[in-house]
């Protein structure tokens, strides 16, 4: 399995568990596998759903900056790689 680094969270909402992911670099789809790490946590998850000002949205691009729904909380500045087979 490719990891491949595509940005980092910059802030964590608690109460809806919703990330806010910037995009650095590639893209990402929903439907997408990725892996949230920083130190020794790592959460791996399908891309449910992303949005960008409350509109739901299908990809991610560099330069985006997107609400990314989790499955648990992620720590700000952890780094996102989507994972390829």
């Amino acid at each position: 399995m490719n990891k491949i680094l595509i940005g980092k969270i910059t802030h964590f909402f608690p109460k809806i568990s919703v990330a806010v992911l910037e995009v650095t670099e590639g893209s990402v789809k929903v439907g997408d596998k990725i892996s949230i790490e920083k130190g020794e946590k790592k959460v791996e998850q399908t891309v449910e759903s992303m949005q960008v000002e409350h509109q739901n949205i299908e990809e991610a691009k560099a330069g985006d900056k997107v609400g990314l729904k989790t499955v648990e909380p992620v720590a700000e500045g952890s780094h996102v790689y989507k994972l390829e087979e």
